[in-house]
């Protein structure tokens, strides 16, 4: 049996970072864990090919060696899956397709032959079961949740790791928390269930005995949902990895309570993670309530971002306008606070309902709801009738974007975080693509760009100021065209 594995294409979003990947000449951020884990699962008789569309074409050729292509995404992947969908059905190829997009919208692909929804540790193997016996169905689903510690080390021996600027590992799955927009216990639970630290360290070796010697993304959407496990097994195993390596950077997403654990911080920083995601959301209290973000209330959030950038914690935020308790005060409100807070990668997006959340069905219930959502987390669309007029409601979310992104206030809020940021303990290696991006950097920013004079001036700040971090200073530079780029295409 050929198997061909399939990820659509990401369009040009904040996340996608593929205007700054240019400058490292790299073709997507990281390949598709999910469908490299689903390759592990599959019989070993199979012969396996990955063709990750964000980093190589799908030719005729793929499609005529193939007997099943296995599709997986999210759902801002939506139109170039239909159009894989579409190309395969044409050159006579069956369709399996799993994943969140599948999982929440399988009624719109009839067309897919097989739909392998949920997770795959528990619905693949029936799947194969009757697939080997001639007698597949349509759909297979289950509201149960896997036990992780099953899970196969990725296929990571199909990828052409050249392509990426980082590898993904997944440590845990689910979220203690229930916070009314997010589709994470929608579709994973709030049981939080994790991998063994001997099975991380065994991903990790995989990937370091494969030549990979950069950056390592923990895609768990809240890695301290259990601190215990996390102090008491992984982070000694992960200290004790990095002893013995050239100094491997991670990064990972956090719920706000991190900053109040500064053990944690600590080991943390000691195994090597670098960068971490904080869904922040909104300075508003009453928002908060509204979202039942409690976790967020009744704190000094800035602090808090403060806290955990001094721990030695580079802290990217999600923010959200939109709210039914937001007023027109609220587009200032929240550019004074990622200003202060130094946040220099700032993800801000209008409400948008996911199917499957609270949110979703509570507006349902009102009669609020539009169109599907686009799953762009910054495209400046909503799929909610908002409480606030919508013409008001994107004007500021307009403001926002051309507040944050523009040089004289996004490379002051690099400078601001730089101030309290320390140098890391853990040296990663320079390569010399890294040297390559620097000299694409002096050219595309500092002679032709227009914000050459903001880029010149953060460049000498930090030799004279912070000179131990002027890699990372050069690094914001870059991220801050990528995210002008990405904001004038969708907003501006």
């Amino acid at each position: 049996m050929n198997v061909l594995l399939v990820y659509p294409e990401f369009p040009d979003t904040f996340w996608s970072f593929k205007h700054a990947l240019r400058f490292i000449r790299k073709k997507a951020a990281s390949p598709p864990l999910g469908l490299l884990t689903v390759a592990a699962m599959l019989p070993p008789d199979w012969t396996t090919r990955l063709v990750d569309v964000n980093a190589a074409k799908l030719t005729e050729k793929d499609l005529a060696w193939a007997d099943y292509a296995l599709i997986s995404g999210m759902i801002v992947q939506r139109t170039s899956a239909g159009q894989i969908i579409a190309r395969c059905r044409q050159a006579g190829v069956k369709v399996v397709a799993g994943g969140p997009l599948f999982t929440i919208e399988y009624e719109r692909f009839e067309r897919v032959d097989h739909l392998v929804l949920n997770e795959a540790e528990l619905t693949l193997p029936p799947f194969l079961a009757d697939l080997a016996q001639g007698q597949a169905k349509h759909i297979y689903a289950t509201s149960e949740f896997a036990d992780m510690q099953r899970t196969p080390v990725p296929l990571w021996e199909l990828v052409d790791m050249d392509r990426y600027d980082s590898m993904s590992i997944q440590f845990s799955r689910g979220c203690p928390y229930n916070c009314e927009f997010c589709s994470v216990t929608a579709l994973l639970g709030h049981r939080f269930r994790t991998k063994t630290a001997e099975q991380i360290i065994a991903e990790l070796d995989g990937l370091y005995d494969l030549g990979w010697r950069d950056n390592v993304f923990f895609v768990d959407d809240n890695f301290i949902g259990n601190k215990r496990c996390l102090k008491a097994e992984l982070l000694p195993a992960l200290i004790k990895w990095q002893k013995d390596k050239v100094g491997i950077p991670f990064q990972t997403q956090a719920s706000i309570n991190l900053a109040d654990d500064q053990e944690l911080m600590g080991m943390m920083v000691q195994a090597g993670f670098r960068t971490v995601f904080i869904g922040i959301e909104t300075p508003d209290e009453d928002s908060l309530t509204e979202c039942n973000k409690r976790l967020n209330k009744n704190r000094d959030l800035v602090e808090d971002v403060k806290r955990m950038q001094r721990a030695g914690l580079q802290v990217q935020g999600g923010f959200i306008v939109g709210f039914d308790h937001d007023t027109p005060s609220i587009f200032q409100r929240q550019i004074d606070f990622i200003q202060r807070s130094g946040i220099v990668t700032a993800m801000v997006g209008l409400l948008q309902a996911p199917r499957g959340t609270r949110l979703y069905e509570r507006l349902k219930r009102q009669n609020r709801l539009l169109e599907d959502m686009s799953g762009d987390n910054v495209d400046g669309t909503t799929n909610i009738i908002t409480t606030m007029s919508l013409d008001t409601l994107r004007e500021g979310y307009k403001r926002i974007l051309q507040t944050i992104y523009s040089p004289q206030y996004y490379y002051q809020r690099v400078k601001t975080f730089l101030r309290e940021y320390p140098p890391p303990k853990i040296h990663t290696s320079l390569h010399f693509q890294h040297i390559l991006a620097f000299f694409r950097s002096v050219y595309r920013l500092g002679i032709i760009g227009k914000e050459r004079t903001y880029y010149w001036k953060l460049l000498v700040w930090t030799l004279f100021r912070r000179p131990k971090l002027f890699p990372l200073a050069v690094t914001f530079a870059i991220y801050g065209h990528h995210f002008r780029k990405t904001c004038k295409l969708h907003v501006l």
